[in-house]
């Protein structure tokens, strides 16, 4: 499509976007990436805690189970303590991110470009894109998308193999018991929350407000903590344009899973 129009519209080999798919089939889900965007499972495992140490603010307190065995020599009773096992509700990423804070990817990179010393420059492909795979991008996959460009536009392409990729990443979960919901995103999401703060926030808001959509919930958590690093009010941060926004978040969609069978989706009402 981009070579139909090149000679009227060559910024369309600007354009490029980030793909996520899931297939989900009785226990089995099937996962499609490429780019940046994520899948995660809340998952239910085994955490083992120290004798004596406390639950740090779980609230719930860690069970020791004791085991007495009798020193026959002695006589004497010896308590043998086990350590407690408590299970917590984890982030399992089945996704895998294309991007350059990903070692092997920089490396897949600098590899397929032996003679460009600046194939990651300022730890992004070409000083452009942190994204190491896409849709699109057409200017950093073919040279003469890249010398369609304004000059202005242009990179130094050497060679003739593409910077990105367009190969996405595959991965097969078996749901288990422990496996309670999933979470799907871009990742504008994962700008300010980490795996397991989206898992914990999904979990407690599903506890608080079982008819709520934690989808929604993630979006407005997220603009909070970019309203603050900002230095400003939510409602501060709603009022600017959407566009201009862009420079305190990045657009996002998310997606919730529960294993019940319900599905909240957002791409946020603010947004």
């Amino acid at each position: 499509m981009t070579d139909r129009v090149l000679d009227r519209n060559p910024e369309l080999a600007l354009m490029g976007s980030c793909l996520l798919v899931v297939l989900m089939r009785d226990e089995d889900v099937y996962v499609m990436n490429l780019g940046d965007s994520r899948a995660i499972v809340a998952q239910y495992q085994p955490e083992t805690r120290p004798i004596g140490q406390g639950n740090s603010g779980s609230g719930a307190e860690g069970i020791v189970e004791e085991s007495i065995s009798v020193d026959e020599e002695l006589g004497t009773g010896v308590v043998n303590e086990v350590p407690a096992q408590t299970m917590r509700l984890a982030a399992l990423q089945l996704s895998t991110d294309h991007s350059t804070s990903i070692e092997e990817e920089v490396l897949r990179i600098q590899q397929e470009h032996p003679d460009d010393s600046q194939c990651i420059v300022n730890d992004r492909v070409k000083g452009r894109l942190k994204v190491t795979r896409a849709f699109g991008a057409g200017f950093l996959k073919q040279p003469k998308l890249n010398n369609a460009l304004l000059e202005m536009f242009r990179n130094e392409y050497i060679g003739n193999a593409p910077y990105l990729s367009c190969l996405p990443s595959l991965r097969h979960h078996k749901l288990g018991p422990n496996d309670q919901f999933l979470i799907l995103s871009s990742d504008g999401l994962y700008q300010y929350l980490s795996n397991e703060e989206v898992v914990s926030h999904v979990e407690n808001f599903m506890e608080k407000f079982p008819d709520g959509d934690p989808a929604q919930h993630l979006i407005e958590e997220l603009l909070f903590r970019a309203a603050k690093k900002a230095g400003m009010d939510f409602h501060e941060l709603l009022d600017i344009p959407n566009g201009d926004r862009r420079k305190y978040h990045d657009d996002v969609t998310v997606m919730v899973i529960s294993l019940e069978g319900r599905i909240w989706k957002s791409s946020g009402k603010y947004l």
